[in-house]
């Protein structure tokens, strides 16, 4: 139909052509299409084969253009596809021969890939039309040069054997190069630009490269000085390496994988090694570049602080050792060296406040675990110890001795009790019974145990409870450990594990394969104390199992196998669990614990000078703590523990001069006194608390917060005056907090002071 409002035509001669039909497209003859592609796909051909051309260049991008205008692309790129990807599958087969020589090999993929990019550059330059017309419109379709790309590395980089013959004779290159041989960089960095096109370099060549990246086990037949300068020069050629043929996205993996293979893994070794050497001979060059290598690695300056921590405990005691027998043989004993030997210990021990003490409770706590292996209860050794840890605590220290001696005992009868039950598992079960009071405090732990333990476990409950009526047992998991035996391919090894190990270890009896899922099921253990446990059996020194992926850390989703492959030198192989860091959160506790227990000593330091001195300024008086006390301490924390004494009426401000603190006005330190009031038949003591001064009794007394059922507690800043009883056989010794020492009060006795 007409429109209602028609443009007008213009006047004018008629111009012949411009009918009706005219827009339209001449067809195309029957035969122009395939003949055209004819065309094309011999100048492709001759591309290929690196001869010349019958057609011009212009002449064939027009018949391309012409092609895309008559609504052929599909098929025209479906053709060029198919002629591409039947050249590049004809140039594999020359790859999969067998060639001894690999940097032959690499020439030849280097030479093929070359070839290959200058064939798709013609080639894009040809089909340009259809790049930018129905490529372009079509998102889902690679460009012709991608689709190149795409080619080479489905059919060629992609096969296994080829691959792996490309990547380790790169590595071969490298590792020459490394070994200060003469090699073709201008051929490695083509390569290595190629798998970078490709996208193949991160998955299958960087990760082989940087596990190939690897320490030349040099430390030991090198001094440290010379290991440092290898050090400091492979990182140099490592990062040269980066600039001159490897991809940028390399530099930073590769650079961490060798400060972690050269140093990271050889921190403690070179430490060990060189630096009291280093230090003696004041090397100052090598120091710095010792302390700059380090700064380069996580943990390195903090390894460099903790070098002497160590073992400072024990090299001052082998230095003290060494001193004393100096005295004794050369100077005859003789006080005055005696003496001065005794200040200069304390100089220079007190020089460095909190950090001896630290780590001479550690040094102690490590021998204590370590065990008393070859010494008995009674000899020399063990009653010096125990005469230098003083009445406080050899209680409880002698209370486990002596539970370690009575479960040897009970295990002796109990094996005599079982040698006739042929019923049980062939299990070597040993049981230590520990007491609650005397041992740390341990959080008990549910675990699935197999069949056979806990059989043997009901069986050894009711021997022991048929013997101690009343009492009760509690298996403390956490503590346990075992000795396996396990087969491998080298022979039968015996693997001294932890219980937690055990379970673990024994799950691959029954399956080759386990998830971190699956473990956590079937064994019980708690998540975090599991990965530690599997951390230590597949990441540590003694591998018995393998984890995939491999990682030093173990995440949700890990497989781990067990390792028939497994070798070791020794039998027995002792494997260790991973030890938890002590948090900074911890070492804050820890010191504050510290100073909960330092605040007596404060307290009766103070009472003890303002007894001596009666009238103090506050200044005067801080001064003197500060060389009293033996540890460090705040003035803030001095303020708090002086305003405490003066709030709970042990000292009081100089009304005249309030910067001044006295005692009390008649220039005496109250005097508590015990008194033992007496002993009803019932085992029940009396005892009478007094304060010496005048004063009328305050308050009342009663019994004290006890962490274990015991005697009530009475603290004389509390009252004056008071009746105390409880049961006389749980009395052990009273305290005399206000005192400026703590005196021991026996049952029996009278002690005021």
């Amino acid at each position: 139909p007409e429109p209602r409002c028609a443009r007008p035509r213009r006047s004018g001669p008629a111009r012949p052509g411009l009918g009706r039909g005219s827009l339209d497209r001449p067809r195309l003859p029957d035969n122009h299409t395939q003949d055209t592609w004819q065309k094309l796909r011999e100048a492709m051909r001759a591309i290929q084969s690196s001869t010349s051309i019958r057609y011009n260049l212009e002449e064939l991008y027009q018949a391309v253009e012409n092609l895309c205008s008559h609504r052929v692309s599909p098929t025209l790129y479906k053709q060029l596809r198919q002629v591409c990807e039947d050249h590049v599958q004809a140039q594999i087969l020359q790859f999969r021969e067998n060639s001894p020589d690999s940097v032959l090999f690499l020439k030849k993929m280097n030479a093929c890939w070359q070839d290959h990019c200058k064939q798709m550059i013609m080639i894009r330059s040809i089909f340009l039309f259809l790049d930018r017309t129905y490529v372009l419109q079509n998102s889902m379709l690679p460009s012709v040069w991608d689709m190149g790309l795409e080619l080479f590395r489905n059919h060629i980089i992609s096969d296994k054997t080829v691959q792996s013959k490309t990547i380790d004779g790169i590595l071969l290159l490298i590792e020459r190069e490394r070994s200060r041989e003469a090699v073709d960089r201008s051929l490695l960095r083509s390569l290595l630009s190629m798998l970078s096109d490709l996208q193949v370099y991160k998955d299958s060549f960087e990760l082989k490269f940087l596990e190939e990246t690897n320490c030349q086990r040099l430390m030991q037949e090198r001094e440290v000085p010379e290991y440092l300068n290898h050090v400091s020069k492979r990182l140099e050629e490592e990062g040269d390496r980066v600039i001159t043929y490897l991809d940028h996205s390399t530099q930073k993996p590769l650079i961490a994988c060798v400060e972690k293979q050269l140093l990271g893994e050889h921190l403690t070794a070179i430490l060990q090694k060189g630096l009291d050497h280093l230090l003696d001979e004041n090397r100052v060059p090598d120091l710095t570049q010792m302390s700059q290598l380090f700064s380069r690695v996580k943990g390195g300056q903090q390894a460099l602080l903790r070098h002497w921590n160590k073992d400072m405990v024990q090299d001052l005691l082998d230095f003290k050792d060494k001193v004393d027998h100096v005295i004794e043989v050369c100077f005859q004993k003789n006080e005055r060296f005696v003496n001065l030997m005794k200040e200069s210990f304390e100089t220079f021990i007190n020089k460095r406040p909190n950090k001896p003490a630290e780590l001479i409770a550690k040094h102690v706590d490590s021998k204590l675990r370590a065990g008393n292996r070859g010494h008995r209860r009674g000899t020399p050794c063990w009653e010096k110890c125990l005469s230098g840890l003083r009445r406080a605590f050899t209680s409880k220290l002698e209370g486990m001795f002596k539970d370690m001696e009575l479960s040897k005992d009970i295990m002796v009868h109990f094996k005599q009790h079982v040698q006739n039950q042929s019923d049980l598992a062939p299990i070597d079960l040993t049981v230590n019974i520990l007491t609650m009071g005397y041992w740390p405090t341990y959080t008990p732990m549910d675990v699935h145990l197999t069949p056979e333990m806990i059989k043997l476990q009901e069986v050894f409950k009711t021997f022991y409870l048929g013997k101690h009526t009343g009492w009760k047992l509690q298996w403390q998991t956490t503590l346990g450990h075992a000795v396996l035996k396990a087969e491998f391919k080298e022979g039968k090894k015996e693997l001294q594990v932890s219980l937690f190990q055990m379970l673990v270890l024994l799950m691959f009896n029954e399956e080759d394969e386990f998830s971190l899922e699956e473990i956590k099921l079937a064994t019980g253990i708690e998540d975090s104390e599991l990965r530690r446990t599997l951390q230590s059996l597949a990441c540590g020194k003694a591998r018995v199992l393998t984890k995939s992926p491999k990682g030093e850390e173990v995440e949700d989703g890990d497989k781990f196998v067990f390792n028939g492959d497994f070798k070791h030198k020794l039998f027995r192989i002792k494997i260790n669990q991973i030890q938890m860091k002590e948090t900074v959160e911890e070492q804050v506790s820890t010191t504050e614990r510290v100073f909960q227990d330092r605040q007596y000593q404060i307290d009766a330091a103070i009472v003890r000078i303002m007894k001596m001195r009666k009238t103090l300024g506050h200044n005067l008086l801080v001064s003197e703590l500060y060389n009293q006390l033996k540890f460090p301490v705040k003035p803030g924390d001095l303020k708090k523990r002086i305003e405490s004494l003066i709030d709970r009426d042990y000292m009081e401000r100089d009304k005249d001069n309030q910067t001044s603190t006295t005692t009390w006005p008649d220039g005496s330190a109250p005097v508590p006194s015990v008194t033992l009031q007496n002993v009803s038949q019932s085992g029940e003591a009396r005892l009478r608390f007094r304060d010496s001064r005048a004063e009328p009794a305050m308050g009342t007394c009663g019994p004290g917060k006890e962490r274990n059922p015991g005697p009530p507690s009475t603290r004389l800043e509390d009252c004056h005056t008071a009746n105390v009883s409880f049961p006389l056989a749980s009395v052990r010794r009273l305290n005399c907090f206000s005192c400026s020492a703590q005196n021991n009060v026996e049952i029996g006795q009278e002690d005021t002071g």
